[in-house]
């Protein structure tokens, strides 16, 4: 079951779950630099740099902002170029087609939201990026998928602040096939939650806490 092919001009595609639940409806914290009472993002480096993507209209759902954004694109500078990305709670698209932007070669995009899902495929379009978009739960997918090539270069592990799902998504990637030898790994929770317990060999890269935003950057297999 699933959309049809999308215009020849973009490579976005997607695949939808019978009855995906709203994970994307419960991101309730306002993140900085994030306007509620607009409903776009806008892209800030690489190629579509100041393109704006437009957000589901979704109560509660908040892309990262600008200011962190752009220190942790500083971050992955080194990195991004030619990187295959996995956005494991896409929302609005905003760190994916950020990579995208600046270089990385390809993004998998998982939102268990239809509605979200409906508008990454939308924004994918609009930007041209190689992009697959997949109406699925992120946790299903670390647990189900056994085949994904060399493995992903970059993963954004960003999901809904009011859930707790931060450490079951840590918990389930780090037991999965998914990463590459030195995959990095970048965890976005409000400050007021727990502490993320991180597996042996993921090792601390980066770490930025801004407003009540508290951020992450693990390399895997690094000293």
């Amino acid at each position: 079951m699933g959309y049809p092919t999308p215009p020849s001009y973009s490579q976005a595609s997607l695949f939808e779950q019978k009855t995906p639940t709203n994970n994307s409806l419960q991101k309730t914290m306002t993140q900085n630099n994030t306007n509620s009472s607009t409903h776009s993002v806008r892209i800030i480096g690489g190629t579509n740099r100041g393109r704006k993507i437009t957000v589901a209209d979704l109560p509660g759902l908040r892309p990262t902002g600008d200011r962190l954004r752009e220190t942790l694109f500083n971050w992955l500078t080194p990195y991004i170029e030619g990187a295959q990305v996995l956005d494991a709670y896409a929302g609005s698209g905003a760190l994916a087609f950020e990579a995208l932007s600046r270089g990385a070669s390809h993004a998998l995009l998982l939102d268990n939201s239809n509605i979200a899902a409906n508008q990454l495929k939308r924004s994918a379009a609009l930007l041209n990026v190689n992009a697959e978009i997949r109406c699925q739960d992120a946790l299903h997918f670390f647990n189900s998928t056994t085949d994904s090539g060399s493995g992903f270069d970059i993963v954004f592990l960003d999901p809904p602040f009011g859930d707790s799902l931060l450490q079951g998504a840590v918990d389930a990637l780090a037991q999965s096939t998914l990463l590459s030898a030195h995959a990095l790994i970048y965890l976005e929770q409000a400050r007021s939650q727990p502490t993320i317990s991180a597996p042996a060999n993921w090792n601390s890269h980066r770490e930025k806490t801004l407003g009540e935003v508290s951020c992450q950057l693990y390399q895997l297999g690094t000293d």
